[in-house]
């Protein structure tokens, strides 16, 4: 560590650095979400689906993130265990217009709020009901019943509709997990 980076973080400049589990079904959305947040210059234009994981970057004001993009296939999802006790916080998202896997998803928050490396701990949870724009989708509050959101009462949760392709209702979310971040490393 150079001396302009010990002086930064002396000085509260240096970017606090969190490791964040994106997860859901496969094809709801996780990698579009993701290269959205990157800056511009650095986004993809072809997203392909994620096999295994994938470790992204970006930056907000405060906070520099490192996200693991894991692959929602259902011959992946046994590897998501393995990054849990690294993650700080979680976004979990959820294909809002496919009600047929709706269950499917719950079952697989309930085994990753249930595991003993998440169970415990105060992760924050954001939730993004995305694919909003699809004329199929259901609302954000809808999802959040199918998904019996209110139930988990031991980790601060929040939930946003969101448009992945058009970058809609991401700030808010990353707003929200920036907040909770900072209130528990402070």
């Amino acid at each position: 560590m150079g001396l302009f980076d010990k002086l930064a973080g002396w000085l509260g400049l240096k970017k606090k650095e969190v490791n964040v589990l994106c997860l859901g079904l496969d094809n709801s959305g996780k990698t579009t979400i993701i290269n959205k947040l990157k800056p511009s210059n650095a986004q993809t234009q072809d997203i392909v689906p994620t096999i295994g994981f994938s470790i992204e970057k970006f930056k907000t004001s405060s906070l520099s993130f490192t996200v693991f993009d894991m692959s929602g296939q259902g011959r992946y999802r046994n590897l998501w265990e393995h990054y849990y006790k690294e993650g700080q916080a979680i976004i979990f998202v959820i294909d809002s217009s496919d009600k047929l896997r709706m269950v499917v998803a719950r079952e697989e928050l309930d085994t990753l709020l249930n595991h003993p490396d998440i169970k415990h701990r105060r992760i924050p949870v954001l939730f993004f009901a995305n694919k909003m724009d699809l004329r199929d989708a259901v609302s954000s509050v809808k999802v959040c019943q199918l998904l019996s959101l209110e139930s988990i009462k031991d980790k601060p949760w929040h939930i946003c509709a969101s448009n992945a392709l058009k970058g809609e209702g991401l700030q808010e979310g990353v707003d929200w997990l920036q907040g909770q971040i900072q209130a528990t490393k402070t």
